[in-house]
């Protein structure tokens, strides 16, 4: 699966910068049809690349399968493929780098669909976390064009409680002396990254998932170790300015901030018509069940359907929740 690059030219974000030379980078999975009707889009998630969530939201057992499907995994922007602090020129890098917002994804995404491969219909946009926000947003955006969302462990609004989890994670960064206002060269804040883990730890798995010792799973005897062998991996190979992009986008998800809808987050939920069907883990804290309810309430004939697991908002990676989330994805798509 490699990666391509889709130029977008000197880019206007939504908050009135200019990204300039802007690129998005993708993949594509399986042959678009004649009809240009099997196009399955899956925005990525936070710190992932586009392998990343081809690997964990497709494959040939699964629903979303290139075997039926033309599938386009584009980057979102500060994640390391697409445009990022990490790899754009002074003066926008580093944590000079502008506020993208899921709009400003959306946008660039459907120049990639319409320019590049000539796409007036989405069968289905679909992702976890941050690929789930960008799900609502490619939704509320362009109802002429998106036939179904699966918003999977993620929301359109980034909520309170989420937004202390976030805080918490600036703070981890910044308050590390190699941070050096982002400007850290070849010494990058690790033991900011490290208890960046650390509080991931905390929120990306539950409570019962800890008080059952779920963690054995992975090999890990103690808490500490699963830290160590799981969490600690997973930030130090990130750019952690490329963090800091993404936390900014995540903070602000809000799918009523937008000149279309001015504010109004009900508004926003009730232009979507795309066929909608939300699934977020009961046990996750940063995207819990009460706020897909919400949200489904003022979405037309959407529904809200908990995931049942003690994995947290990382419950999409276990085989049990793929199999219920495959169900009702199946449902959306209907190959039942």
């Amino acid at each position: 699966m490699d990666t391509r690059t889709f130029e977008l030219g000197d880019f206007p974000l939504q908050k009135g910068a200019v990204l300039p030379s802007a690129r998005l980078g993708y993949l594509t999975l399986g042959e678009l049809n004649s009809a240009k009707d099997n196009v399955v889009v899956c925005p990525t998630w936070f710190t992932a690349t586009p392998q990343d969530t081809a690997m964990w939201m497709t494959g040939p057992e699964r629903a979303i399968t290139p075997d039926d499907h033309f599938i386009v995994v584009p980057n979102h922007f500060g994640a390391g493929v697409s445009s990022s602090p990490s790899n754009t020129p002074a003066p926008f890098g580093k944590s000079l780098f502008p506020w993208a917002t899921a709009y400003d994804n959306v946008v660039a995404q459907h120049r990639l669909l319409t320019e590049v491969f000539g796409i007036e219909r989405i069968r289905l946009v679909s992702s976890w976390s941050m690929g789930a926000c960008q799900s609502y947003a490619w939704a509320a955006l362009h109802p002429e064009m998106v036939g179904a969302i699966a918003p999977i462990s993620g929301s359109a609004r980034t909520g309170r409680f989420n937004k202390v989890f976030l805080h918490a994670l600036q703070r981890a960064l910044t308050t590390d002396p190699d941070w050096n206002d982002g400007f850290y060269g070849d010494k990058p804040p690790m033991r900011g990254l490290r208890t960046f883990a650390s509080i991931y730890a905390g929120w990306g798995f539950s409570e019962p998932f800890y008080r059952d010792e779920e963690f054995q799973a992975f090999g890990a005897r103690s808490i500490e170790e699963f830290i160590e062998i799981f969490w600690e991996p997973f930030f130090l190979k990130c750019d952690a300015n490329d963090l800091m992009a993404q936390i900014r986008t995540w903070y602000h998800n809000d799918l009523g901030d937008h000149p279309e809808f001015g504010g109004d987050f009900d508004a926003a939920l009730g232009s979507i018509t795309a066929r909608t069907l939300i699934m977020n883990s009961e046990t996750d804290s940063y995207f819990p069940p009460v706020d897909s309810a919400y949200e489904a309430s003022r979405i037309p004939e959407a529904q809200a359907r908990p995931i049942p697991s003690t994995w947290g908002h990382l419950a999409p990676f276990s085989p049990e929740a793929q199999k219920f989330i495959d169900a009702g994805l199946h449902e959306l798509l209907g190959t039942d």
